[in-house]
């Protein structure tokens, strides 16, 4: 595995592993949620610019359905970021205290709380969309190259558990109220294990990316069959189109 494909495998999962820690903003405190976020943004700056490739394809070669969707995820995150970002430096009383910044926390409060949600959600779905190729990169990095039946239908069983525990969570924890405003206050349980916390989050993040990861297998299932007829006699620059095209996608 080449040194700028590990450096992306791990900003990412550093990432992801962040994004948890803030979730949990009742079991670790204010400050240390300050300071997370803050690596947040650098991290979440890392990976734009070791992806710059997507914004310089972002306008050029065909837009499949699944390449529709795999921008119109990343498009919104990357705005939701944006807001994460400028509602948490608005509201923040240990690592941008010095900013000049006064009024409009109502508003930052609550812009906060809804980005904090469907960013948790669409950082799932854009992991689940990019889930083969992480997994690729992770076979690679690992030096485990040969599939095996057994281990692949293990796996498919343990993310429709995994799935089902976290659309339970999902509903029972209310997220949707969070992310659409129903209510204008989060639900912190001080009581709660950072155990439990946990497992329903991975759980929901889980189901999450699973649901992307099998749309955008049936997506591209569906693209490659109404393509087949055409496969037939392609020329040599035709094929290096095609080839370009999933380089774009991804």
């Amino acid at each position: 595995m080449k040194s700028k494909s590990k450096i992306k495998l791990a900003v990412d999962l550093l990432m992801t592993l962040t994004l948890l820690f803030l979730m949990g903003y009742q079991l670790w405190g204010e400050t240390a949620h300050e300071w997370a976020g803050t690596g947040m943004f650098v991290l979440f700056l890392a990976h734009h610019l070791l992806n710059f490739g997507w914004y310089r394809n972002l306008f050029h070669g065909k837009y499949t359905v699944i390449r529709v969707l795999i921008n119109a995820v990343d498009l919104a995150l990357l705005a939701v970021m944006i807001c994460l970002m400028a509602s948490g430096i608005t509201m923040s009383r240990h690592v941008f205290a010095f900013l000049p910044i006064t009024g409009g926390m109502g508003t930052a409060r609550l812009v906060h709380m809804a980005a904090c949600y469907w960013g948790f959600v669409l950082m799932a779905l854009h992991l689940g969309l990019h889930w083969g190729m992480m997994m690729a990169r992770l076979r690679k990095f690992s030096g485990m190259t040969k599939s095996s039946g057994i281990r692949c239908v293990l796996f498919r069983i343990l993310g429709i558990v995994i799935a089902g525990y976290g659309l339970y969570v999902f509903v029972t924890r209310d997220l949707a109220a969070y992310m659409f405003l129903r209510t204008q206050f989060v639900f912190l349980d001080y009581s709660e294990s950072p155990r439990s916390f946990y497992i329903d989050y991975l759980a929901m993040m889980g189901l999450f990316i699973w649901i992307a990861h099998y749309l955008s297998a049936i997506l591209q299932k569906s693209g490659k069959k109404k393509r087949l007829p055409q496969t037939n006699g392609k020329t040599a620059s035709e094929k290096a189109e095609n080839k370009k095209m999933r380089n774009i996608e991804n």
